[in-house]
């Protein structure tokens, strides 16, 4: 048996936190219950207050913990995006990063949003109790082939400035952003609980139907950028950090929109690019779609 070199620590306890974010994730979906009715009521809010923390986090409204395993979702891909940059400053990429690292995403980006999944769509349960989770399984499946797609391609010289194929934590990210937005819309005084109910209604249709989007993205060729290694690496003009910092400000003070935005602009503007450019020949017909 060969033995393995030295480990990382710092580049490792960053995927160590992913995992745990995952973890917690469906820890957290596990606590919701099949709904007994459709009755709908305001969730609680969230206090930025030391002694409210652990009713926040012990809480049983079904919304507020679908928002929760989303924000954790969201901080696992946080915490996926440090790890990869942390290792290659310090100069700790290595064999067993890359497994571990795939192991922790599969958890994190690939059962925590599949659960997520059905627990979002309580009324397509109870309506196509087969289907919802078969396109669960579809998107835990693909996230399994994508990350063993990445692990055999992946190449150490690269310049990790782009992903062949969707990757699996902005897959995961926009079906936990849906999750965040049903929180901020049914906390949200102007939208009113009819008008809740009938986005929720929407949603719960739309949003399988969208997993299987996002499933087959992840098993695609088509070319997707890496946005913390662009931002990162090299120089930008004076009126792209202005837009950068503007954009961050958003952000922060629309999140609940501004994320799940983002996440499905992200997810559905490379493919149109891409279906775009082969009707107008600017690509090879004969590039592989998967």
């Amino acid at each position: 048996m060969k033995p393995i070199r030295p480990i990382a620590v710092l580049p490792t306890l960053f995927t160590l936190g992913n995992l745990l974010c995952g973890f917690f994730a469906i820890v957290v979906l596990s606590r919701i219950e099949k709904p007994l009715n459709t009755d709908i009521a305001p969730a609680p809010r969230i206090e930025l207050k030391l002694e409210s923390a652990r009713e926040f986090i012990s809480s049983v409204d079904p919304t507020h913990n679908l928002m929760l395993a989303g924000a954790l979702i969201l901080l696992a891909m946080l915490f996926d995006a440090i790890d990869g940059q942390v290792a290659r400053i310090t100069r700790g990429t290595s064999d067993f990063g890359a497994q571990l690292d795939s192991l922790c995403d599969l958890v994190s980006f690939g059962l925590a949003p599949a659960i997520l999944l059905v627990k979002m769509c309580p009324d397509f349960t109870n309506l196509h109790s087969e289907a919802i989770w078969s396109v669960a399984a579809l998107f835990a499946c693909c996230a399994a082939l994508r990350l063993a797609r990445f692990n055999v391609e992946m190449d150490m010289e690269d310049d990790h400035t782009s992903f062949v194929g969707l990757p699996t934590p902005a897959a995961a990210a926009a079906i936990a952003s849906f999750a965040v937005l049903s929180y901020t819309l049914r906390n949200e005084v102007n939208v009113g609980r009819e008008n809740f109910q009938l986005y929720d209604w929407w949603m719960q249709r739309l949003v399988p139907l969208f997993a299987v989007f996002v499933a087959i993205l992840m098993g695609s060729r088509i070319p997707y950028p890496h946005p913390l290694t662009q931002f990162v690496r090299g120089k930008r003009s004076f009126a792209q950090l202005v837009a950068i910092v503007f954009a961050l400000m958003a952000i922060l003070i629309v999140r609940g929109y501004a994320v799940p935005l983002l996440c499905v602009l992200f997810v559905c503007v490379p493919p149109f690019r891409y279906a775009w450019d082969i009707l107008w020949h600017r690509r090879a017909s004969k590039e592989p779609l998967f």
